[in-house]
C-alpha cells in the first residue's frame, strides 16, 4: 500500500466465525475515531460494512503489547469482544506489528492473554467473570428470582410476548443476558433482543443471548448485541452462555457453542475461562474516512 497521505486509512477487513470487523492500526498511522465515523465505517450500505471496528494501538499498560479499543457500528465504543480478541491476534501478526506468541493486550476493562495455535485458530483467555447485577449496572430492585443449581434467574418480561423469561446474568468484561429457549431457531429473537438490550433496568445496555442446549457439552446460540443488533458470532456471548448453562447444571465443562457463524470452544475450569475459534482475514484497503463520513452523512440526512 501507498503511504498514510493523512486522512486516508489502511484498513484490513476481517472475520471471527463470521462475526465481522474494521481492523485498524493505530500504531503506524494516525487514527482519530469518532462515533460518525464509527458508523460510516461499519454502514453496510454506504461504508466498508462490519459489526465492529477495532483500533490497535500503542499500550499504556506497562505490561501490555498493545492497547485495542472496540467501536460497535452505532458508534458506541465498548467494553470487550471475544470474536475480535481473536481477529487482533491475527491481525498482529499479518501486519509485522509483533510475533510475540501468546500476546498481552489491553482492553477498557484489564488485561487479556491471547495465543495463536498451530492448528490456525486462537485461544483467549477471557479474564474475570462476574454475576451480581451491580457488575452489569442491572437494577434488580423488586423483580422476581428463581435459584437454579448456582445460578439466580432474574424474572424479565417483554410486553406482549409469552412469558415468564428467566435471564441469567453474566459479565465478562461487558455484560450479558442469558436465556434458554426450546427452538433457538425459530424464537423471536429480533422482538424479544431489542427489547432487553435497551431495557432501562440495564443502565449500560446489554448483549442478549438465546441457548438451546443440544447435550451437556454442546449449545446452538443467537445474540443480539447491542450497539449492533444481531450477529453470526458473539465470542463473549458464547462465554456467558456456556458459563450460565454451567451454573445451572445444564452443561459440563467443555462447551461447543454453535452460531450461524461457526463453532466457538469454550472451557471454564478453576475459575479461568478460555475460548477458542477462528479468525480470518477478508481483504486488505484503503479509505478516504472524510469523504466516506460526508457521503455517510448526506445519505443519513432526512
Amino acid at each position: 500500500m501507498q503511504d498514510n497521505p493523512g486522512m486516508i486509512w489502511n484498513f484490513t477487513k476481517m472475520h471471527g466465525a463470521g462475526n465481522d470487523f474494521i481492523m485498524l492500526d493505530g500504531v503506524r498511522q494516525p487514527i482519530h475515531m469518532t462515533p460518525e465515523r464509527a458508523r460510516a465505517l461499519a454502514d453496510r450500505h454506504f461504508g466498508i460494512g462490519a459489526d465492529q471496528i477495532l483500533l490497535v494501538e500503542e499500550p499504556l499498560h506497562p505490561e501490555a503489547d498493545f492497547r485495542y479499543r472496540i467501536f460497535n457500528a452505532d458508534g458506541g465504543e465498548v467494553e470487550h469482544c471475544g470474536n475480535g480478541a481473536r481477529c487482533f491476534v491475527r491481525f498482529v501478526h499479518e501486519q509485522g506489528l509483533s510475533h510475540r506468541n501468546p500476546l498481552r493486550a489491553e482492553i477498557c476493562t484489564g488485561l487479556i492473554v491471547l495465543t495463536e495455535t498451530d492448528d490456525g485458530e486462537v485461544t483467549v483467555d477471557m479474564g474475570q467473570t462476574r454475576f451480581e447485577p451491580a457488575d452489569l449496572n442491572f437494577d434488580a430492585d423488586g423483580l422476581a428470582t428463581q435459584a437454579c443449581a448456582d445460578d439466580t434467574l432474574y424474572r424479565l418480561d417483554v410486553p406482549g410476548h409469552e412469558g415468564p423469561l428467566l435471564w441469567s446474568l453474566v459479565a465478562i468484561s461487558n455484560p450479558h443476558a442469558v436465556l434458554q429457549v426450546e427452538d433457538v431457531e425459530h424464537y423471536p429473537v429480533d422482538v424479544v433482543g431489542p427489547a432487553i438490550a435497551t431495557h432501562p433496568r440495564f443502565g449500560q445496555g446489554v448483549n442478549v443471548g438465546f441457548m438451546q442446549v443440544q447435550g451437556p457439552g454442546h449449545i446452538r446460540l443467537r445474540v443480539h448485541e447491542r450497539g449492533a443488533g444481531e450477529t453470526l458470532a458473539c465470542g463473549t456471548g458464547a462465554c456467558a452462555a456456556a458459563v450460565a448453562g454451567m451454573r445451572r447444571g445444564l452443561l459440563a465443562n467443555p462447551v461447543r457453542v454453535d452460531t450461524h457463524g461457526g463453532t466457538l470452544h469454550i472451557d471454564w475450569e478453576d475459575g479461568r475461562l478460555r475460548m477458542r475459534g477462528p479468525a480470518a482475514t477478508v481483504f486488505n484497503g484503503q479509505v478516504d474516512i472524510d469523504a466516506l463520513t460526508a457521503t455517510f452523512r448526506e445519505s443519513t440526512r432526512i
